[in-house]
């Protein structure tokens, strides 16, 4: 058990055998993210069920975790409050953790938080899919955006890694039906029966890819069918509600009209590659030349 700050403290499982060192040292709160909740009594717990492997999702969790300790370091009693942070041995989810807390309250960048801890616990050592989570807590401002295209694309992902076989997958997972409700968001309609499939904030942007050089393993005797492709000529999306039945148990197919059943696109939960050659995981894309932009014009009333 190794003190980060005035009443943070980092540690693993065994650290919770020695009771009276724990009540020596002041705690009074612990965070155990692990894939077991220890039996413990006598403190304040909070239990993150977490494995540490790519597949973890620990990114949802981190706000919930940084709000437990900062409340538990301002509780107003007459006796001071300390949080123990803890792991199986100590040195990857909860120091993603206590990375992401460094991070939050003292307005610190991701390697200068995960440096500040590592020269405390030299030991500490993250696993890259933690680091890389944390570069997307950091990209949000360190507070969780689940309308950030971003998050949404890293949902999607963990979502082909916990259910393979793609049953029974949350059903907030898939956007509202825009056809269904009215809002003044722009929308994308089908260009041959104008059916509403998609909002403008359920496209999921993607950085530009290097063009054709991105297509080099399909090219023949020299030439490049996909031509020097700089612009994107489909829109990645989230998964919309119409799509449910298509979706499910299903890694690759079409995307059809729910209306007029014409061709809008594709997709692949393990991913496919944009024509500007940025590789998409998972991809859902409907192709620019299927749907059209419908923006809402609001006209002031005459007088």
């Amino acid at each position: 058990m190794i003190a980060i700050e005035p009443g943070l403290y980092i540690g693993s499982v065994l650290d919770l055998k020695d009771t009276d060192a724990l009540i020596n040292a002041g705690i009074t709160h612990i965070l155990t993210v692990d894939s077991e909740e220890p039996n413990i009594s006598g403190f304040h717990t909070k239990f993150v069920n977490a494995l540490d492997d790519s597949s973890t999702d620990l990114l949802s969790r981190l706000d919930g975790c940084v709000h437990y300790i900062t409340e538990a370091l301002t509780t107003l009693s007459d006796k001071p409050s300390s949080v123990i942070v803890h792991c199986h041995v100590g040195q990857s989810r909860s120091a993603a953790v206590v990375t992401a807390y460094l991070m939050k309250t003292q307005k610190l960048r991701l390697q200068d938080a995960y440096t500040k801890l590592q020269q405390i616990k030299p030991d500490v050592k993250m696993n890259e899919e933690f680091l890389d989570q944390l570069a997307l807590y950091e990209s949000m401002e360190c507070e969780l955006d689940t309308n950030s295209p971003l998050y949404k694309q890293f949902r999607l992902k963990k979502l082909t890694e916990k259910y393979p076989e793609l049953q029974n997958i949350p059903k907030d997972v898939f956007a509202a039906d825009p056809a269904q409700t009215q809002n003044a968001e722009a929308v994308y309609r089908c260009r041959k029966c104008r059916r509403t499939l998609f909002r403008h904030s359920s496209i999921l942007s993607h950085s530009l890819g290097s063009g054709a050089s991105a297509f080099s393993h399909k090219r023949a005797g020299g030439g490049c069918p996909a031509g020097d492709q700089t612009q994107c000529t489909s829109y990645f999306i989230e998964p919309v509600q119409w799509m449910e039945e298509a979706l499910l148990g299903v890694m690759d197919g079409q995307l059809l009209c729910p209306k007029c059943s014409s061709k809008l696109g594709s997709f692949n939960w393990y991913g496919d590659q944009c024509s500007c050659g940025r590789w998409v995981t998972p991809a859902f894309q409907m192709h620019k030349n299927r749907v059209d932009e419908i923006k809402h014009i609001s006209i002031p009333m005459l007088k």
